[in-house]
């Protein structure tokens, strides 16, 4: 095993805020949060809204309720992606072996950088963590450590604008103080459990006799102690499959099972990056949804049209079976993903129904210049208007 920490954990703070108050930077310091009015879903909340009982996804309605001050930020189109293509564009800047994990959050493999000590990698590691500030006003955590499992967990330790460093051997050690629902699987409700077991820290489960672990964990119990030991070796994957597709994710703050609701958030989601392909040019052929479970177990499925678009309406359809398809265990989700992929330019498609979705086109572009331009939007999509399936 390496002396050095060569596994490092980018996890962007508040990113879709972070990147609306990047070109909002008076409204720096207030109580503000992404998301649709009326029957809308916060995406992200400032820090400041955060403390003020703001989560997400929490109905917009009742974060207004909690919290009347808050400032309702409109999604501005294509602006997620160009920053998380410029985010991970300077990560490479210091190694090729970058992983991109999500829209905001991804690992980095120091090993080909050649450094010597710990202390050469933490100051580069800060420089990184400074120009991703300057340069798009992004603020993010860093951890770093000797695996993925830790440096993840590391980044989240002191957030906002956080950097921890965990040395070889300290694994178990930085752990051990940790609540229990900082190791993967475990949730609210599973913390809850445990909690009444007594075991609310992550070195409470190296008290346990392995028939107790074993009633706990079941088949699992030696994969949660391997966890609170700190020990994983998986690699660092290399995947530039973002430049081909367009993905959101996003993890619950607590496990949901109601359907409708994450029928409604993944429609959410369609509407979050269909303006992002627009604004780059391009189309989209296939829909892919993931979920993943409390385990961490992940199930996706998929679907391609016939020919590619860049509007909302073709897929909105797809949501239901493919959420059906995907989510074949009947428990809660821990996560919902949306991908576009089989992308492609404009010009290369040859529409049968030319004008019609040309005047869609035409209209989409509209409200997305409204979005931009903060502007309430005169057309909303069905999902929008209420909590009923809608077909558009």
């Amino acid at each position: 095993m390496s002396r050095l920490p060569l596994i490092a954990h980018l996890d962007a703070d508040a990113f879709f805020v972070s990147c609306e108050l990047s070109m909002n930077p008076h409204l720096r310091g207030t109580k503000c949060a992404v998301g649709g009015r009326e029957r809308g879903i916060i995406s992200s909340a400032s820090y400041e809204a955060r403390a003020c009982g703001v989560y997400t996804p929490m109905p917009t309605k009742l974060a207004l309720k909690v919290c009347p001050d808050l400032i309702l930020l409109p999604h501005t189109s294509g602006i997620y992606s160009k920053k998380s293509r410029e985010m991970f564009d300077l990560c490479e800047t210091i190694t090729p072996v970058v992983q991109r994990n999500s829209i905001d959050e991804g690992y980095l493999d120091l090993g080909p950088c050649g450094f010597k000590t710990a202390a050469e990698i933490e100051r580069r590691m800060r420089a990184l963590q400074q120009r991703i500030w300057d340069d798009l006003k992004i603020p993010t955590s860093f951890g770093v450590a000797p695996n993925k499992l830790v440096s993840g967990i590391a980044s989240k330790a002191r957030k906002p604008r956080g950097f921890t460093v965990v040395a070889p051997g300290d694994e178990a050690a930085f752990l051990a103080p940790l609540k229990i629902s900082v190791i993967p699987g475990v949730g609210k409700k599973s913390e809850e459990r445990l909690a009444a077991q007594g075991i609310r820290l992550v070195s409470d489960l190296f008290t346990r006799s392995e028939s107790e672990l074993k009633a706990l964990f079941g088949s699992g119990w030696q994969e949660m102690l391997t966890m609170a030991r700190g020990e994983d070796d998986r690699p660092v994957h290399t995947d530039h499959e973002d430049a081909k597709s367009y993905s959101v994710q996003e993890t619950f703050m607590e496990d949901i099972s109601d359907f409708a609701e994450i029928e409604r958030f993944a429609k959410g989601m369609i509407d979050e990056l269909m303006p992002a392909i627009r604004a780059d040019g391009k189309r989209a052929k296939t829909m892919t949804v993931k979920v993943r479970y409390p385990g961490m177990e992940n199930s996706t499925a998929g679907r391609s049209l016939t020919e590619a678009t860049d509007l909302e309406a073709p897929f909105y359809p797809l949501v239901q079976p493919l959420l059906k398809a995907a989510w074949t265990q009947r428990r809660p989700l821990r996560l919902v993903s949306v991908r576009f992929s089989g992308v492609e330019e404009k010009g290369a498609q040859l529409e049968m129904f030319g004008q019609t979705d040309e005047k869609k086109r035409r209209l989409a572009a509209v409200l997305d210049k409204l979005n931009t331009q903060g502007k309430k939007s005169i057309v909303r999509h069905g999902h929008q208007l209420g909590s009923g399936t809608t077909t558009d």
